[in-house]
């Protein structure tokens, strides 16, 4: 017997009502963006090796899928969109000085070192402002995820937010080198405050820069934080940083949003290019954030354009997996009419899926199994959202049975 193919791990098969589902919160999420004003683009989901190389700032070289065309180029499967886009925007909007709207949706790739039943290709849906470094930019696009959380039915939902500048300041005072950094950066990513305060006593850092590392931990809240934040800032860097997320805060009261906000001065950055505030969206039922963002101020430098910018992603997969464990019904309408024909009967039954399809009604032909009963046709199409089953019997008899209450109406050949 033939061996039966499945996928490589790490990724999977989405099909049926699950795709549907998948879908439907897709174009959901993507009329959200559109109301805020933004256009979509599609980037190739493989570009050279150069647009994700280590001074870009997204992965680690080993975690990317790499391979090469006929000249020889190194190319990548995107592991991030975000400097895809930075990529294009220098390209297609060089010489445009008007702020850019961009949206997306798309898939993305990482080859995990340390498989740990996380996906490898996962859907991202996004949304990148460039060309506008102020407050009320940060704010449009924090305002954004929490409104596209609240469309799709989430109630549940806490938004994340720090500022790499503070963060900076605070390693900037300590005269950290790189491997002092990124030691400090593992040990808070962990949330081992104690294990910082350890180590830079280890390698002689002043006692004012490890008190200001080790409160960190508590520097996590509503905005009363930010008053305490500002008395730790040791510069004018750290204390602007702060000032700034009050800025944000206050503008996200308009919006009327503030009280999905909390702040979170300890929080590092999952990617090297980000440079002043990040945010990470969490919600019950999935263990990992479902929005990731920030700004990034100088990424598109490395392609040709001084542009600052700010963005973030909605991980669809990790979404799902929250709204299905929180029983959220994702509104899926699609209601196919099956029309089930005997034998004899495929001129009539032709016809009237031909006159239904013209009036937009999607509608799915099956020819009837003499061997198979018609409870097995309602069960499949109650399995698979159809609406409606209309059977044209040899007779020329018409039985049409609503799936979804079970009613039942004949009409026969002759009335």
């Amino acid at each position: 017997m033939k061996k039966l193919l499945h996928t490589p791990e790490g990724v999977r098969d989405i099909y049926n009502v699950e795709c549907g589902k998948k879908l439907a919160l897709e174009n959901r999420l993507k009329k959200t963006f559109h109301v805020y004003g933004y256009h979509d683009i599609q980037t190739p989901m493989f570009e050279y090796f150069d647009v994700f190389r280590k001074e870009i700032g997204t992965i680690p070289s080993r975690e990317l899928y790499k391979f090469f065309d006929k000249e020889g180029n190194t190319l990548v499967l995107r592991p991030d969109i975000t400097p895809s886009i930075a990529r294009a925007a220098a390209t297609l909007f060089g010489e445009e000085d008007v702020p850019i709207r961009l949206c997306y949706t798309g898939n993305t790739f990482i080859n995990h070192s340390s498989y740990q039943g996380r996906l490898r290709e996962v859907t991202q849906m996004g949304a990148e402002l460039i060309g506008d470094d102020s407050v009320e930019a940060d704010a449009e696009m924090l305002a954004m995820v929490i409104e596209s959380m609240l469309t799709i039915g989430l109630k549940e939902f806490q938004l994340n937010i720090g500022n790499l500048a503070f963060f900076r300041s605070l390693i900037d005072d300590a005269a950290l080198d790189e491997d002092a950094q990124e030691r400090v950066i593992e040990l808070i990513n962990n949330r081992n405050y104690f294990g910082v305060e350890e180590y830079l006593d280890s390698i002689k850092v002043k006692r004012s820069s490890r008190e200001a590392f080790a409160a960190l931990g508590e520097l996590v809240g509503g905005v009363e934080v930010l008053v305490k934040a500002k008395n730790i800032a040791p510069n004018s860097e750290g204390i602007m940083a702060v000032k700034r997320l009050e800025k944000i805060y206050n503008t996200l009261k308009l919006y009327g949003v503030e009280k999905f906000v909390t702040f979170d001065l300890s929080m590092t950055g999952n990617y090297g290019y980000y440079t002043g505030i990040i945010f990470r969206g969490y919600t019950f039922g999935t263990g990992d954030a479902v929005v990731k963002g920030g700004r990034y101020d100088k990424l598109l430098e490395k392609f040709g354009k001084d542009s600052p910018s700010i963005g973030f992603a909605i991980v669809i997969d990790e979404l799902m997996k929250a709204l299905t464990r929180q029983k959220i019904r994702i509104v899926y309408t699609r209601k196919n009419t099956i029309i089930l024909y005997d034998e004899g009967k495929s001129r009539d039954a032709i016809t009237l899926a031909k006159d239904f399809r013209n009036k937009a009604k999607n509608t799915e032909l099956i020819k009837k199994d003499k061997k198979k009963l018609l409870e097995e046709y309602v069960k499949y199409g109650k399995e698979y959202y159809a609406g409606t089953l209309i059977y044209i019997k040899k007779t020329g008899d018409i039985l049409m049975i609503n799936l979804i209450t079970g009613e039942q109406k004949e009409i026969n050949k002759q009335s």
